[in-house]
């Protein structure tokens, strides 16, 4: 596309050079600006170079005046110019004593940071005196990097003079505080060395103070000063003649978009509060449409970003309605323990509170409940449903072949309660999470141990007075009265801002040449299938194109699997390796990463996880499910033929939302060939894991056999690498890709956000509800596996994992 843009422009251009005409000198009718057009801002809305409005990011406007031969004909000019985001318009009138001219600019933009295209058209008002032909003029601008612009403009009349026009712009610090700047202008018929020139320098030392400073080939120069108030600013500059006499003055005001600026910051320093609303799910990507949902890297930046404005002070959060996994909730607390090392607060109101609710907003400085909520501190609980019974009693056969310890995917249908080994890896799970959260409260609440050890065992159940008196929470009252809580915190008032109203979002992007760095965040979610879940068939071509980019400097590999196909999981495994040897890939688990998303996980530069997330489960297991009397049941019959001793091997009848049953179950031949192949997937998955993390075989075998642990075991065990959460591993990423700190960077995220919610067209089944869906959604999974090796997660281990049910 670079290359198109710029054959397109050079064509039109050279065009423009060699055709008759004649046409206003450019540096004649730029008289009002005090720079090139790319060295500061975004020019005259796109009057000089239409490709600058590329780079306009809210609605501005300015007003120009000059007082050139004011004195001696009574002659005066001036512009109005406003412009939106890639559309801008512009008067430019010249009063005589006797005439007025007027002319007028209309112009677009299309593009991206890194380059630019415009087209302008600009027509005169009609008079007897003066004869004026329309002009149209094409822009190209280019910054490839963040310390150089070029920019290309030509302007020619269908039967006039053609002129062309290039700018260079080169900012040493790769920022606003220096920008140097030369730029040449020929028209048709004029040899190059009669082009006309200049060059200079805008310097922004402080925020929205611009002093520049132009010199002519003529000799002749200017020096100004442009100040911004935040919406609102002036534009002075003085022009010299080559013998450094004054020559006149050009003035401007402008209105409109927010600028850089000193003032404002320092009248509004930690005058606010960020208001932030997290009613709904908390997800990790938003359909396109018809979403309304959290995303978690949204919530993560938008913290980030109000812990760097200097006009916030603190943030109040309504967490009514919240919909939350735990380890999300882990997340966001650690980054709100980030922004409280700032010196700012926090305000979180509850209305009815979970474990995991109240874990959150213990970082709180002042915790409000509502006079109607409740807390609910029941402790956890890892719970399962088991499903033999009913199979039994359906005629659904279950032969599981288990051959390690701790893989106890299928417990649950093979089984009518928890195994031993199971018992134990869960119960490990639960104290491990038991602890994270006891020592984060007690930590922020200034509880004993004992005193938090009662609160749950004791007490549990809380009602608003009840958790005043046993210092859960500071205040009783309702998020509408969240103002005079801030008050009552701070001592004084604050206002209230939304998130689009941080000076982050309301400044320009012009302190940054060309598009930033980016760092693109893969998914993986859900089970480790080719087609469903995490999709692995068009997840590899999106790690294959994020390989091959360029501009893309890093991958955070964000895994939230429970496992599945052993195949699904080593072909995206194989296509990070590839990356891997491109630019740093860093693994960011979610709230499961075990078995086959482990497997996702165990190639990458860095595994960071949460202390709650359930990972490791490095085992394989299988499962056959079969006619035992369903089919019979129901009516229906199956018949065959066959040629070759196994050719009826999976054969049977189709049963609804599942898929197929076969007819039989193994022989012991069969099954001897089923235990071999869990063997060698095992000892293969072993393997990879040893090379991986730079282990022994044998080191690896002592904390796999299908174990599950927490991330803060994993940590001990050399699974992981950092104890962390998506911000952590951006970081690390960012360090690896050797990003400055102070850079910004640009989030590419991936696979692409779908249009709209499947729910939409898809009629819920009535009376059956979200768990049960999931259930038949897994069991179906294990059927189209059936008598597969897989490097799997147990079903109601998975559902229990997702929905932490912290009770």
């Amino acid at each position: 596309m670079m290359r198109i843009y710029f054959y397109i422009t050079f064509s039109i251009l050279f065009f423009f050079l060699f055709c008759k005409a004649e046409v206003p000198s450019f540096f004649g009718r730029n008289r009002f600006f005090p720079a090139s057009p790319g060295a500061m801002g975004v020019g005259l809305y796109g009057y000089d170079n239409p490709a600058l409005l590329t780079y306009l990011h809210q609605i501005d406007g300015a007003f120009f005046w000059t007082d050139e031969l004011e004195k001696s004909r009574g002659l005066k000019e001036w512009m109005l110019c406003t412009a939106l985001p890639h559309l801008g318009f512009c008067l430019n009138q010249q009063n005589y004593d006797t005439v007025s001219i007027k002319h007028y600019n209309f112009s677009g933009a299309f593009g991206n940071r890194s380059q630019g295209f415009g087209i302008g058209y600009e027509w005169y008002e009609k008079n007897d005196r003066f004869k004026f032909r329309d002009i149209w003029k094409l822009g190209w601008l280019y910054r490839p990097v963040r310390f150089f612009s070029l920019g290309l403009t030509g302007s020619f009349a269908m039967d006039g003079d053609r002129e062309g026009y290039v700018d260079f712009g080169f900012r040493p610090l790769g920022n606003e505080k220096v920008t140097l700047f030369f730029d040449y202008g020929l028209k048709k018929g004029e040899e190059v060395k009669n082009g006309r020139w200049s060059s200079g320098v805008v310097l922004e030392e402080l925020p929205g103070i611009r002093l520049t400073a132009r010199y002519f080939n003529d000799r002749s120069f200017s020096i100004g000063i442009n100040i911004s108030f935040g919406r609102i600013g002036t534009i002075n500059q003085v022009y010299f003649d080559n013998k450094k006499r004054h020559n006149f003055n050009t003035y401007g005001i402008r209105l409109g978009a927010y600028d850089r600026n000193l003032v404002q910051p320092l009248i509004t320093k930690k005058k606010r509060y960020l208001e932030l609303n997290w009613e709904g799910p908390v997800k990790y990507q938003r359909y396109k449409l018809f979403d309304k949902g959290n995303t978690l890297i949204e919530m993560l930046e938008t913290i980030e970003i109000a812990k760097n404005d200097p006009t916030i002070s603190g943030i109040a959060i309504n967490t009514s309605g919240l919909l939350i996994n735990s380890e999300m909730a882990w997340e966001l607390r650690e980054k709100l323990k980030d922004f409280k090392e700032k010196g700012k607060r926090v305000v979180i109101y509850l209305d009815d509170a979970e474990l995991k609710d109240y874990h959150l907003a213990s970082v709180a400085d002042k915790i409000i409940l509502d006079p109607q909520g409740s807390i609910k501190l029941t402790g956890i609980l890892i719970g399962k449903m088991y499903y033999k019974g009913a199979l039994d009693k359906m005629g659904i056969g279950v032969d599981e072949w288990r051959l390690f310890k701790y893989k106890s995917a299928t417990e649950v249908l093979s089984r009518d309660r928890m195994s031993d080994a199971d018992r134990e890896q869960l119960t490990a799970i639960a104290e491990d999470r038991y602890n994270t959260i006891k020592k984060d409260v007690c930590t922020e609440r200034k509880f004993t141990p004992e005193e938090f050890d009662d609160l749950i065992n004791k007490n549990c159940y809380f009602l608003p007075k009840e958790a005043l008196e046993k210092k859960l929470i500071d205040a009783i009252g309702r998020w509408d009265e969240i103002k005079e809580f801030i008050k009552d915190l701070e001592g004084k008032e604050k206002f209230l801002c939304s998130r689009g109203g941080l000076s982050y979002y309301q400044l320009p992007r012009d302190n940054y040449w060309g598009e930033r760095p980016k760092i693109a965040i893969i998914y993986a979610l859900g089970e480790c299938a080719m087609d469903t879940g995490i999709r692995a068939r068009s997840l590899v071509k999106d790690i294959e194109r994020v390989t091959q980019r360029k501009d893309v400097k890093a991958v955070v590999f964000r895994v939230d699997s429970p496992g599945g196909s052993a195949l699904a999981s080593d072909i995206v495994t194989e296509a990070l390796k590839k990356c891997r040897k491109k630019k740093p890939v860093i693994v960011s688990q979610g709230s499961v990463a075990g078995s086959g998303g482990y497997w996702l996980s165990m190639f990458g530069d860095k595994i960071v996880s949460s202390p709650i997330t359930v990972t490791g489960s490095i085992g394989v297991i299988g499962l056959w499910l079969y006619n035992q009397g369903l089919k019979e049941k129901l009516g229906f019959s199956t018949d065959r033929v066959k040629v070759g001793e196994h050719a009826d091997l999976g054969f049977g009848f189709v049963f609804p939302f599942i898929g197929q049953l076969p007819d039989r179950n193994l022989t012991e031949e069969e099954r001897d060939k089923m235990k071999f192949s869990i063997e060698a997937l095992y000892k293969d998955f072993l393997e990879k894991v040893s090379e991986g993390r730079n282990m022994k075989v044998e080191e690896v075998e002592k904390i796999a056999r299908g174990r599950v642990w927490s991330g803060s075991r994993a940590k001990e065990l050399g699974l992981i690498d950092t104890i962390g959460g998506l911000e952590t591993a951006i970081t690390i990423a960012r360090e690896e890709a050797k990003i400055p700190r102070d850079e910004e960077i640009t989030i590419l995220e991936l696979p692409e956000a779908k249009l709209l919610p499947p729910e939409l067209f898809q009629p819920r089944l009535i009376g059956i509800e979200d768990n049960y869906m999931e259930f038949i959604r897994y069991l179906k999974l294990y059927a189209e596996h059936n008598g597969m090796a897989m490097p799997m997660m147990g079903i109601e281990e998975i559902m229990a994992i997702y929905n932490y049910q912290w009770h």
